[in-house]
């Protein structure tokens, strides 16, 4: 089995482009070497880095806070299933608030639109006088905690 791979075989087995390998490369969340040639070289344990870092981003976590978990990984160590453990804790809370959020927008907007009016400023359901306006900027009810925030 290949103990190190070029550029073109990492971005084929991640499924990365190489400009994307290159771009993390450039972040610290991966590393490459060179070869005598001059040719750039990853050693295997960047496919599961990079693994990693696909699913980090695909769960909406920012690549800051990604290659903060990855560093605390030895460099050459190939993560293993308690390194994915202890990076998962770490954004696990944040995991769960994204969750609530995304609920909330889903019943929000399931609510919005069921009513018939599209209108959240006007809504007589949903923000009567627009009291909601009042409470300041922003998703007022979305960002509120608790289970009835999006009920008025």
């Amino acid at each position: 089995m290949a103990r190190e791979f070029s550029v073109g075989q990492v971005a084929k087995r991640s499924g990365l482009s190489v400009s994307a390998l290159h771009f993390y490369e450039r972040k610290g969340l991966i590393r490459s070497h060179r070869t005598s040639g001059n040719q750039r070289r990853y050693d295997r344990d960047v496919l599961r880095r990079l693994a990693i870092v696909r699913m980090g981003t695909e769960l909406g976590i920012p690549l800051s806070e990604v290659a903060e978990a990855l560093a605390r990984v030895p460099v050459g160590h190939t993560p293993s299933a308690d390194d994915w453990r202890a990076m998962s804790v770490l954004w696990h809370e944040k995991l769960d608030r994204r969750i609530v959020l995304m609920t909330r927008m889903r019943d929000e907007l399931n609510g919005c639109i069921g009513c018939g009016c599209l209108s959240t400023a006007n809504c007589p359901l949903m923000n009567l006088e627009d009291h909601l306006g009042r409470e300041g900027s922003g998703p007022r009810r979305l960002l509120r905690e608790g289970k009835d925030s999006y009920i008025s």
